[in-house]
């Protein structure tokens, strides 16, 4: 305790006695929202236009100090115009902070939004598994571009609307039949819920995140796009190159094989850990037995 006073005697003296623990709780919880929110500015459009404000705030300060008072006047009633130009300009990145807020797993934890209804399999079967890695696999050798969203807790009912509806279980003929060249279903994206696929011929955002590669079609920034908008994984299979690549969370993963997309796809599988528990404990039982 004596060293915990001299500490606080010899570092801390220049704190106020009148500070309390309340306001250093509530500085640190100013900064982590200032630190995350430069950091959203930064991965976004808005950077640019936070560049441009202080060019803009640049000359309004040396209008001041000159007493320029037309400049002055225009800039004052300008700048509710601008605050809502700058809200309609950003909307899409205000729509995406606010959906990665209710991304988070301390929100979800809170308030069950999640409507998905998980089983003992997961949200899809280890058939299911095997279905889309085997379809991918073989339309890769003959390169059959195909695009697959797997969708997981966030609905993608708004997506389903803009295709033809399937609702049928899912096999690797059925996918293979669905993105067959010169078919009424291969353009698009085909959607999977749990074990079936609801629609094909789905149209998705495109991302418009700078960083991905100039080399990259339409189909792979349409799959990067859903993955920005939702929790959704989407498999691509290239139809110049027969590859196939996963975008999961906004990044894409490209060259996959099909022990690579399996263990993409266990990811968002979400078994239940006692039922693993079980599997793995029966199998050393199995092999003590033998």
């Amino acid at each position: 305790m004596a060293q915990i006073n001299e500490f606080i005697t010899t570092y801390l003296s220049w704190i106020p006695r009148s500070v309390r623990l309340v306001d250093i709780i509530e500085i640190l919880v100013i900064y982590f929202m200032l630190y995350h929110i430069l950091l959203w500015i930064k991965n976004t459009r808005a950077w640019s236009l936070l560049k441009g404000i202080i060019v803009i705030a640049a000359f309004v300060s040396i209008a001041a100090y000159f007493e320029m008072t037309t400049i002055l006047w225009i800039v004052q009633n300008a700048f509710g115009v601008a605050v809502t130009a700058m809200v309609v300009i950003l909307q899409p990145e205000l729509r995406r902070a606010l959906e990665e807020l209710g991304k988070k797993n301390i929100i979800s934890s809170i308030i069950p939004f999640d409507s998905i209804r998980v089983t003992d399999e997961g949200r899809f079967s280890d058939k299911t598994i095997n279905e889309i890695v085997k379809a991918c696999i073989e339309m890769g050798k003959v390169r059959t571009g195909a695009l697959i969203v797997v969708e997981q807790t966030q609905s993608l009912t708004e997506y389903e609307r803009t295709g033809i509806d399937v609702d049928g279980i899912v096999t690797s003929q059925l996918i293979i039949n669905i993105f067959e060249k010169n078919t009424p279903l291969h353009d698009g994206a085909a959607i999977i819920r749990g074990n079936r696929i609801t629609s094909a011929t789905c149209y998705l955002p495109l991302s418009d995140n700078m960083a991905l590669s100039k080399d990259l079609g339409t189909r792979h920034r349409a799959a990067v796009g859903i993955s920005e908008a939702t929790d959704s994984m989407t498999i691509i299979v290239s139809e110049e190159t027969g590859k196939i690549s996963v975008a999961y969370e906004g990044k894409l993963d490209r060259n996959l094989d099909g022990d690579g997309l399996r263990e993409k796809l266990k990811i968002i599988q979400n078994k239940p850990e006692e039922e693993l528990k079980k599997r793995i404990l029966w199998k050393g039982r199995s092999k003590s037995e033998k």
